[in-house]
């Protein structure tokens, strides 16, 4: 009886629990979601681009682009001239004796003086304004009766610009004013600078065609 429960016991012993795993087919591949594994994370393609999408051309044109530093419009010969004229005429201003009097309008006196009575035409010519200008000086010359105005003989729809008796006064009151306003003018050169600057200017206005 001994023996025979040893044998019975020893068959216990040697029977094996069935697997919980099902079989695979024969060629099956084993895959993470076949055995319920959380699936990896896959690297992208070498083709897939991951960097921020590129901003459009109006970013980029909004950019400033770096001044080129070669060009200083403040030590240009027009911005420096213009500056040297606007100084001129604060000091014909504060000087001339008679507030009423532009140095323009001045210009335009001391050349019908010098040159007899002249057309609006040859009036630009002798002072440098144009012709737009030109006119409205005449008009508001002749409201202060500094000058005379009388149709052209030889084209009636032209007139004649003269210099009036009071015009002429004027001219020989500011005369002395307009020495000390170019005095003034100059008075941050010597003599020779001033003498220079001149013929520095004329050189410059010359045509080189003539």
């Amino acid at each position: 009886m001994l023996a025979k429960a040893d044998c019975q016991s020893t068959d216990v012993l040697d029977v094996t629990p069935p697997s919980r795993a099902s079989p695979l087919p024969q060629g099956s591949a084993l895959s993470p979601e076949s055995v319920g594994w959380p699936t990896p994370l896959l690297s992208p393609p070498h083709n897939l681009s991951i960097m921020p999408p590129h901003h459009s051309s109006s970013f980029e044109s909004a950019v400033p682009e770096t001044p080129d530093s070669s060009y200083v419009f403040s030590e240009q010969v027009g911005h420096l001239l213009r500056k040297a004229y606007q100084r001129h005429l604060a000091i014909f201003q504060q000087n001339v004796g008679d507030s009423q009097l532009t140095a323009v309008q001045f210009v335009t006196l001391c050349a019908l003086r010098d040159h007899g009575s002249s057309s609006l035409t040859e009036l630009v010519k002798a002072t440098a304004v144009d012709q737009a200008t030109i006119r409205g000086i005449v008009e508001r010359l002749k409201a202060r009766e500094l000058i005379t105005l009388e149709p052209d003989p030889q084209d009636r729809r032209k007139v004649i610009v003269g210099l009036s008796e009071t015009g002429n006064r004027l001219v020989q009151q500011t005369v002395p004013c307009a020495g000390k306003i170019t005095e003034l003018t100059m008075s941050n050169l010597n003599p020779a600078e001033q003498v220079a600057v001149l013929f520095l200017l004329r050189k410059m206005i010359d045509d080189p065609q003539d």
